[in-house]
């Protein structure tokens, strides 16, 4: 194992679309939504123990999920956990995690990852992570994961893809355009095409690799993250942070460096990914019976029931009678009965309870 791997873990979100198991008090990447015995956070970290030593796991969260994190990965010292006091998208925190880096290993490997994703073939993941790494060193140019795409899904970003002559391994291409959440006519195209892969949001790149493409990209960034010189990894970081979290800007990795940069690899993947971004994409992971029913729950009973996915906790007795694919989840003070086609208005169900009921329940 090379002690010069770090990886990022990103685990701040909220997760709305997974209302109502989802909660800003307490997120689904801290939730066993797949009924394995280990949460997303849990399996993102055990993904990541083959390649990176566990000291080198950073993971960036918010503030008010510090506990959380801890007690869900006990193997972590608190100042693994970097804390961010506002909510600043994935820029910020890609930033500020480099920089906490760099005045540990200047000449780190750094493995960037959403803390909420399903990846189902985990030694073919870390293959690709090999393949990843010797890219990012052998060109100095950032790189990030494609992954086949299975279905034309509108809710994906895209990434269209160009060979590179001599490239040391087949699946290393040069990410030509991004397309953040085509129309669905234009994602069919894209996967008819067959030179377009879905935006995983898994990235890799060497520190001195970033921090040149924050400087070339968001310089007001860059600057004010390295202001906090001599003050990462001390008592005085926490202080710096929400000084320099409180004016910056609210933009995502995607957006800020690698739609910009013309240095960019993809690595063509095929590792089971699913970012579990809804309820729908869940179902299509959960073990189903013969009429296609998806549940999480020890104690629920289906009645003509078919295409549903149900998750409900194991103490409780639920009975389905009659229902078609819908969705039904039941969160101890919520329950949520939706149709699955209508899944997108979940986020507006989320905003009006809000409105009408305040946050006790989101």
């Amino acid at each position: 194992m090379n002690n010069k791997n770090y990886c990022v873990i990103m685990a701040g979100g909220i997760g709305s679309r997974f209302w109502p198991m989802s909660k800003t008090a307490f997120p689904k990447q801290f939730h066993d939504i797949l009924g394995v015995g280990r949460t997303l956070i849990q399996m993102t970290y055990d993904r990541f123990l083959p390649i990176v030593p566990k000291e080198n796991i950073l993971i960036v969260t918010n503030e008010r999920y510090k506990d959380l994190v801890l007690k869900q990965l006990p193997d972590l010292k608190p100042e693994q956990v970097l804390c961010e006091p506002y909510m600043r998208n994935t820029a910020p925190c890609v930033a500020y995690a480099a920089f906490k880096i760099a005045e540990k290993e200047p000449d780190a490997n750094i493995m960037v990852a959403p803390s909420d994703h399903l990846i189902l073939k985990n030694e073919e993941f870390l293959r690709v992570m090999e393949v990843s790494i010797r890219q990012a060193n052998d060109s100095g140019n950032l790189v990030t994961l494609g992954i086949k795409p299975t279905r034309p899904d509108t809710g994906y970003g895209y990434i269209q893809w160009a060979d590179v002559p001599g490239a040391f391994d087949a699946r290393v291409k040069k990410a030509k355009t991004f397309t953040e959440k085509p129309d669905l006519e234009l994602a069919k195209d894209f996967l008819e095409s067959g030179d377009f892969y879905w935006n995983s949001g898994i990235f890799i790149w060497t520190l001195p690799t970033i921090l040149n493409a924050f400087q070339k990209h968001l310089p007001e960034m860059f600057k004010a993250f390295s202001e906090g010189a001599g003050m990462y990894n001390s008592e005085d970081e926490a202080a710096f942070i929400e000084k320099t979290y409180s004016s910056c800007d609210n933009i995502s990795i995607d957006y800020g460096i690698m739609e910009k940069a013309k240095n960019v690899n993809v690595i063509l993947s095929d590792f089971g990914w699913s970012d579990l971004g809804t309820w729908g994409s869940l179902h299509t992971h959960l073990a189903q019976d013969d009429r296609s029913n998806g549940v999480v729950g020890k104690n629920v009973m289906l009645y003509n029931c078919a295409d549903n996915v149900v998750n409900v906790p194991n103490e409780k007795l639920v009975v389905l009678h009659g229902l078609n694919g819908y969705i039904v989840v039941d969160s101890g003070d919520t329950l949520l009965v939706c149709k699955k086609e209508d899944e997108q208005k979940i986020k507006q169900f989320v905003n009006d309870i809000r409105v009408q009921k305040g946050e006790a329940y989101v």
